[in-house]
């Protein structure tokens, strides 16, 4: 792969809704392929944009589609100066490249606006303009969108708003002249008549057509000669010239306020659903929640049905989850017969597909791929129906997938870390395993081939009782190899989950009865004893393993404690269960080593007379025992000395019919 070098370009291409908009952000991304430089596509979204025809705003979000898939990162602004805030941005971003299409407008008059390029060039001089010529086409367009019939839409509800205003305004003036007011009060009552209009309607049309109504209302019912557009006295139509102005330039501030105020409010709630969304996702605890969350926030941004196909464990895609709306809750009849089928290209190619695409262009929906980094996490659609997105809503909704990816690639991280931590744990284990493997079980094999390599070479010089204590030391190394390699195959069973319990009931008394045929030969330099309940204690357990316990417990107790030390076995039930101690009068363990004892392959500290260490699985196999019949293993001090190991099982009572 060829290495790409940071050249400290940055290129900033302008959209819009032209025609041929793609040719010059194909430009740009090439001139950002040659200059190793970053791109961002900008689009300043003017106050006027609810005004836009429709084939406008599908082209201006397909080609925001398409800057996006060309590498691009979209930046949406809102105002009324084009030119200035795309230098502005130009300026606080660092940009060093403005890739912009020549417009079709022409400057006609000498009060008119320079070209876009001209102002852009103007407001920002020091940085490179690139200008990509548009067709003939679109210059047809341009001067198309001109046209004031094309801005034009009136409805009946503002007509008839603007009818009573008006004629409440005439009343008005009407009442002020019975009181001999002036006509300068006459004025401001249309002025603000005017004023109410422009904030009631919505086409600011109308506050122009209310500027003209009002002077002519005026004139014909309040200057003389009444009932006609005649006037007595010439300075009046200086009156009627700055009566028009004002309300003009009332209606048109007043329309930009409203403009900018509702923009401000769809706007903010935009922004707080965006926020409100990285408040969710930090919350979230698995990919099922960051999915739902996300679901329910586009739905309440857009308002629209969304169906979510989310990935399996296998990496594909689920069944499809919708969730309705209700201006646009249209049903499973509505959804695409091919979702499925557009939602799995989207998740392969990881690419945007469906309404106003390239890509099944004629779907109802639109699907977009949640993904980051070169990992699909799923596909969400939003059903349109032949509808569209604006640009800022497309925009905070890019966001918001974003941010649902991010979430799911934090959650996929954690979880590889954790799955790493366990297989460092693992290894870990397996290392400190054949560790201890290698140096314990040296000695007593070490022991066993010097015996029998003493029976070999001297048997006949050998007397009986040189015979005898050889052949029991040989018989005491076996018996401590079979221990370790039974707690071995135990434990391992046991954490790889194949171990089968065998239950049945039994009696707590012949079991430990049957352990103590089984411990350590060092047993006969102890006292053990063991104290029965006076009740009979029945519990259901698997035999082999409870006694398997026992042994430890008892041989661990031989193991750590001096010769002649006494050694007890007390059962006995509370409480629902049945308690079995195993005590000793040792040494005890120091209170910072207790919280490990159960750990696995823990030895603690204290040296053992023959010179073996054990494994440390000895405890750890019983906690896992114990913990598999639903009792609990602890450790305490036996007073005066020594320490008291006590296990639980739950007590099983029998009704025995005569």
């Amino acid at each position: 792969m060829e290495k790409v070098i940071d050249s400290g370009e940055r290129i900033l291409v302008c959209l819009s809704s032209s025609p041929s908009n793609k040719k010059v952000i194909v430009a740009a991304v090439k001139m950002a392929e040659a200059f190793h430089a970053s791109l961002t596509a900008i689009y300043v979204k003017p106050v006027n944009y609810d005004s836009l025809p429709e084939a406008d705003k599908r082209r201006l979000q397909s080609n925001m589609q398409f800057a996006e898939q060309s590498g691009a990162a979209v930046t949406t602004m809102i105002g009324g100066d084009v030119p200035v805030q795309i230098a502005e941005y130009a300026h606080i971003s660092g940009t060093t490249k403005i890739v912009v299409g020549r417009s079709g407008a022409r400057k006609q008059h000498f009060w008119s606006k320079a070209p876009l390029t001209e102002q852009i060039a103007l407001s920002a001089p020091d940085v490179d303009i690139y200008i990509i010529p548009d067709s003939t086409a679109n210059l047809k367009h341009e001067r198309w969108k001109l046209k004031p019939s094309a801005q034009i839409r009136l409805t009946l509800r503002d007509s008839f708003i603007s009818f009573l205003i008006l004629a409440a305004s005439t009343g008005v003036g009407l009442i002020f002249t019975l009181f001999g007011f002036s006509e300068a009060n006459i004025i401001t009552v249309f002025i603000l008549g005017v004023l109410t209009i422009a904030v009631l309607t919505v086409n600011p049309i109308y506050s122009t057509i209310s500027s003209l109504a009002s002077v002519l209302l005026f004139n014909w019912f309040f200057i003389e000669p009444r009932l006609s557009f005649h006037t007595y006295e010439p300075e009046y139509a200086v009156t009627f010239v700055i009566m028009l102005i004002s309300s003009l330039i009332t209606g048109t501030l007043a329309n930009k306020l409203k403009e900018n105020a509702r923009q401000s409010a769809r706007e903010a709630f935009r922004a707080k659903v965006l926020f409100d969304t990285n408040q969710l996702l930090r919350k979230a605890e698995c990919a099922d929640d960051v999915i739902r969350i996300t679901a329910q926030q586009v739905q309440t941004l857009l308002d629209r049905d969304v169906t979510v196909f989310p990935m399996t464990q296998k990496r594909t895609l689920s069944s499809a989850v919708v969730l309705g709306s209700s201006p646009y809750g249209a049903g499973t009849s509505a959804r695409d017969e091919n979702e499925a089928g557009i939602a799995e290209w989207v998740f392969v190619h990881e690419t945007a597909a469906g309404a106003h695409t390239e890509h099944f262009g004629s779907a109802k929906s639109l699907y977009h791929p949640i993904c980051m980094n070169g990992y699909c996490y799923g596909v969400i659609s939003i059903f349109l129906d032949g509808d569209h997105l604006e640009s800022f809503e497309y925009s905070v909704f890019n966001s918001i997938i974003g941010e649902c990816a991010l979430a799911l690639e934090g959650l996929r991280n954690a979880e590889e870390k954790e799955q790493a931590a366990i297989a460092m744990r693992n290894e870990q284990l397996r290392a400190n395993l054949l560790r201890s493997i290698s140096h314990d079980i040296r000695t007593p094999l070490t022991s066993i081939s010097g015996n029998a390599s003493n029976l070999v070479m001297h048997y006949e010089q050998l007397d009986d009782e040189t015979l005898r204590q050889i052949f029991t030391d040989i018989y005491d190394d076996s018996e401590w190899l079979i221990d370790l390699v039974e707690n071995l195959l135990s434990i391992s069973r046991i954490e790889n989950g194949q171990m089968n319990l065998h239950l049945s009931m039994e009696l707590v008394g012949d079991v430990i009865d049957e352990a103590l045929q089984h411990v350590n030969r060092s047993v006969s330099e102890h006292h053990v004893i063991v104290q029965p309940c006076s009740d009979v204690l029945i519990a259901r357990m698997d035999a082999r393993l409870i006694t398997q316990v026992i042994i430890n417990l008892v041989n661990n107790a031989i193991k750590n404690t001096q010769a002649g030390s006494t050694i007890q076995i007390i059962s006995r039930k509370a409480a629902g269960l049945i308690c079995v101690h195993v005590e000793d009068d040792g040494p005890g363990i120091a209170d910072d080593l207790k919280p490990h004892v159960f750990e696995m392959f823990y030895t603690g500290k204290n040296s053992v007379s023959d010179g073996r260490r054990g494994l440390g699985l000895g405890l750890a196999l019983c906690k896992s025992i114990v913990e598999a019949h639903g009792g609990t293993i602890t450790l305490s001090d036996n007073h005066p000395t020594g320490c008291r190991f006590t296990f639980t099982l739950p007590a099983k009572e029998v009704t025995i019919n005569e």
